[in-house]
């Protein structure tokens, strides 16, 4: 747009603003004619964020903004690009427009707000059932990414996001979790609806559950995202816990919510070797290190596996690192010398606090025998 054609367009655009947002587009002009970049910056960004301007988004990006945007900060340029994007009228405009949107801030000097802007082109192209070109819009921002020493929250956050979103859609659960945790330490949670949430939550915990190389759901378990499932869903949280306790009566009694959720019905096999696993190093973790070598048959007792399937059962918690130690085959002894750390609950603590009386107990009971046994040393 022709510079001396802005005043008439901002004139117009704030006939057709909302009657509150009225002042605001007239501080437009007046902070553009004094050059004011960092001051106007923050009154677009501030109204950009009212739902009544999402008609003017565009015109303004289009007609305005684009004008000086070489004079603002470029990651904020790209933050209201995103927000006039949601105007497009479909993915397909929206892709044309975001990328147009990445290639103008691609320069050495603003790749935080160019990694920012692919970010949300990824985004549009999983919207678009186009998951590799989602994936090298990706892989493009994560090398620039990794180049960086800092960066703003807000690029991390949605890098993060997407591409969970990404492995979600593929079915790849555990690189899934472990970038939506990612997300969610890059954010407030109070930035989120209760719905976005519930729902985040509910994901995660699936993901937890059905993946194949996650057996420990410490992070989860302690975030207080799990704190939305406690109306609706609660039996996920619970059945969550279940597992990290290596809870089979539990587990048995939350059965009737496995099969009704189509995802967890399909990995049934996988959840209950991974409840049997659990049960495993429950088990191991409840004896004092001194008492862990474990008959197969003290074994299928307390994880409820068949006798034949005991040896195979600790083989695997060996080879996930689960377990550290050896197997007699001939004595049918598991001899056990590590367990892998995981957050405890009231009942595991109340179990650590009476082996750790136990063991003051016993140490007592030594220096007394020393003593007694040692005294003409003593004296000596």
């Amino acid at each position: 747009m022709n510079v001396d054609t802005i005043p008439d367009f901002l004139g117009e655009q704030r006939d057709n603003a909302p009657e509150d947002l009225q002042a605001l587009v007239f501080s437009f002009e007046d902070l553009w004619e004094r050059k004011l970049w960092h001051q106007l910056t923050d009154a677009l960004v501030t109204y950009f964020n009212h739902e009544e301007s999402a008609a003017q988004r565009l015109p303004f990006y289009r007609s305005f903004i684009l004008t000086f945007a070489d004079k603002i900060n470029q990651l904020r340029l790209v933050t209201l690009a995103l927000r006039a994007a949601e105007q497009c009228k479909d993915s397909q405009e929206r892709l044309s427009f975001l990328t147009a949107v990445a290639n103008k801030v691609n320069k050495p000097n603003s790749q935080d707000a160019y990694v920012y802007a692919t970010v949300a082109v990824a985004k549009v192209k999983l919207e678009l059932k186009d998951p590799e070109g989602a994936r090298k819009e990706l892989d493009k921002s994560e090398k620039v990414l990794d180049s960086f020493d800092s960066v703003e929250t807000i690029v991390h956050a949605a890098f993060y996001r997407v591409n969970a979103e990404y492995y979600q859609s593929k079915h790849e659960f555990a690189s899934y979790y472990r970038n939506a945790l990612l997300y969610l330490a890059c954010i407030d949670l109070k930035d989120l609806t209760a719905n976005e949430r519930k729902s985040r939550a509910y994901d995660l915990s699936l993901a937890a559950l059905v993946s194949d190389t996650i057996y420990n759901f410490g992070e989860l378990l302690l975030h207080p995202i799990l704190d939305a499932l406690k109306e609706d869903e609660s039996w996920l949280r619970d059945l969550l816990f279940a597992f990290n306790r290596g809870d089979l009566a539990a587990y048995d009694v939350l059965a009737g919510h496995i099969s009704s959720n189509p995802l967890l019905a399909e990995h049934r096999d996988g959840l209950r070797q991974k409840i049997y696993l659990a049960a495993l190093t429950e088990a191991v973790f409840r004896r004092p290190p001194h008492d862990r070598a474990m008959s197969f048959s003290t074994i299928s007792e307390e994880t409820k596996v068949r006798p034949d399937e005991i040896e195979h059962l600790i083989m695997k918690a060996l080879s996930l690192g689960l377990l550290r130690g050896s197997i007699d085959q001939v004595d049918q002894i598991a001899r056990i010398n590590w367990v892998q750390p995981k957050v405890l609950d009231k009942k595991q603590i109340d179990n650590m606090r009476t082996r750790l009386q136990d063991w003051d107990s016993s140490v007592n009971s030594l220096g007394n025998w020393i003593e007694a046994k040692g005294q003409d040393v003593w004296a000596a």
